[in-house]
């Protein structure tokens, strides 16, 4: 395999694009065509020239993403280090072609768990579904955590236009008991339904929760029998005790699990049909990865401008910043997906690598996050690359789309102004056109410049439907996995999550009593005192 890419950026790259190239962007654009809207990556106000890209399209070459991507859609067990493979194309495989694990075809036991779904979404949205007390189901609480949390949690509130006739849901994972006891609060035990979220069914954090929930539900129904029809278990663990189990395959990654039984709490929100269209977006977006060319296919694009600006500029984060409050849950289901699977710093063989792997993710709907952290990607010391993403159309039209309007402004400005920044004569002259000379005109001036030339990617979409949602969760998946291949670490596994868990569980039995602790190191052993001093 080719070393990976040593390089300084050569400040001749960054080239200021005057008032919109129409040659920069028409050959720097990529438009996909769907039969649900379109979906535009404008990728031209980059610090990259054609050289730059043809570079980053042999380096991807060159790394082997074209044959990882066959081994992958292969149904290989490119997850080595927990001899599985990496299948949740599978679960949204529309065209059931079939694809093999260990000779065996997956797709008939999906579409045999999509079909469990389906039936019961609509026994329960219908209301033909009772609980103990023979009242329909209002409200559907999901107990999960990580990936049995955060997508669920994303979609069903990217989708909530959507919702209409499903019943309410609602998300716990934290093990902090105020998560809990809001929740429960709000609802009643005899219409509600329990969706338990635990791939091993052996989280703590999960099945503490699911135990308090159901003591809750027992305080009310006093009949052990009457469980059956208030929780159901989402699991690749056969031996689970709840009767109504929905399980997926060990292949199904958490942090890639919407699409599968996972998703349950989105098909019951948003009615199957909706799913089914979620599922198909994604397929859409997974046949694109799969065959376009390396230099026309936006996750790889995304991918290798990421990791130009991670292994050349020395660039540690990356801003996720949709202007659609529906999606204000992208950027936090995405911090887990991006960093939890390219958070590594140890390669397929076992070396300890070179170079930077991948940027800490966050960010904020727009426009919220411009009046909160913009001051620091305007003229802050740091580059920070930012993908910006916004739906054409609007859910919400309303005073004859004057909001959209504002917000669509905002969008297209923030990227250009990114791009071209203002020099000190224009901030001069805006300062003597408000009164200002002299001294004060001087003292002012340097505040007001802003360097511009700060990278951005706009994503644009016709409107945000499931099918949209789908095939962009999907887009950014592949991103994901390309940067993986590229940087030579396995992005399929999580044992940087495993420590803090093991020694939780030693020092959990340590807060029983009230007696000082000294097994620990000096810091942690002061903090355990200073619990034990001063818990009620």
């Amino acid at each position: 395999m080719s070393s990976m890419m040593r390089c300084t950026p050569d400040l001749s790259f960054k080239v200021r694009l005057s008032n919109g190239d129409k040659l920069t962007f028409h050959s720097r654009v990529l438009t996909l065509n769907t039969d649900h809207g379109d979906i535009l990556l404008d990728y031209s106000k980059n610090l990259v020239t054609e050289e730059v890209m043809k570079m980053l399209m042999e380096l991807a070459k060159s790394r082997g993403v074209e044959s990882a991507r066959e081994r992958m859609f292969s149904g290989e067990k490119i997850n080595f280090t927990e001899n599985r493979a990496v299948l949740h194309i599978a679960l949204r495989n529309r065209s059931n072609k079939p694809i093999l694990v260990d000779g065996k075809d997956v797709v008939p036991e999906v579409n045999k768990v999509l079909d469990k779904m389906k039936h019961f979404c609509q026994r329960v949205r219908s209301g033909e579904w009772k609980g103990y007390t023979g009242k329909t189901i209002t409200d559907v609480v999901n107990i999960g955590i990580g990936g049995s949390d955060l997508g669920p949690l994303m979609v069903t509130e990217a989708l909530k236009p959507y919702s209409k006739g499903g019943p309410r849901v609602w998300f716990v994972s934290n093990i902090d008991g105020t998560h809990i006891a809001k929740t429960l609060a709000e609802l009643k035990p005899d219409t509600t339904l329990f969706i338990i979220a635990s791939k091993t069914f052996t989280t703590q954090e999960t099945i503490t929760n699911a135990e308090t929930a159901k003591e809750w539900f027992l305080r009310a129904a006093n009949d052990p029998s009457a469980v059956a029809k208030h929780f159901v278990a989402l699991s690749t663990n056969p031996s689970t005790s709840l009767s109504q189990p929905f399980f997926f395959l060990q292949w199904v990654g958490g942090r890639y699990s919407l699409w599968s039984a996972i998703g349950l709490s989105i098909a019951l929100h948003i009615g199957f049909d909706n799913f089914e269209s979620l599922l198909a977006g994604a397929h859409w977006m997974d046949n694109h990865f799969h065959t376009a060319p390396l230099e026309k296919n936006v996750p790889v694009l995304l991918a290798m401008l990421g990791v130009w600006y991670i292994n050349c500029y020395g660039c540690e984060t990356h801003a996720l910043l949709p202007y659609d409050q529906y999606m204000h849950r992208f950027a936090a289901y995405f911090q887990q997906g991006d960093m939890e699977s390219n958070g590594k710093y140890i390669t397929k063989k076992g070396s300890r690598v070179d170079y930077s792997t991948g940027p800490i993710v966050w960010g904020e709907p727009g426009t919220n996050g411009q009046h909160a952290f913009y001051q620091l990607i305007h003229q802050g010391t740091r580059m920070i690359p930012c993908d910006f993403l916004i739906p054409v159309q609007t859910q919400h039209p309303i005073r004859n789309g004057l909001h959209h309007k504002i917000l669509l402004a905002n969008f297209l400005a923030q990227t250009e102004a990114l791009m071209k920044g203002k020099t000190a004569d224009e901030a001069r002259k805006e300062l003597q056109a408000a009164g200002l000379s002299g001294e004060a005109l001087e003292k002012l001036l340097p505040h007001k410049v802003f360097e511009g030339n700060r990278p951005t990617n706009s994503i644009m979409f016709t409107k945000l439907n499931p099918f949209t949602l789908g095939a962009i969760i999907a887009m950014y998946e592949h991103k994901i996995f390309v940067q993986g291949v590229v940087w030579d670490i396995n992005s399929y596994d999580q044992w940087g999550v495993e420590l803090g868990k093991q020694l939780a569980k030693k020092i959990e039995p340590e807060l029983e009593s009230d007696a000082p602790v000294t097994s620990h190191d000096s810091s942690t052993n002061g903090l355990i005192n200073f619990i034990k001093k001063h818990r009620a």
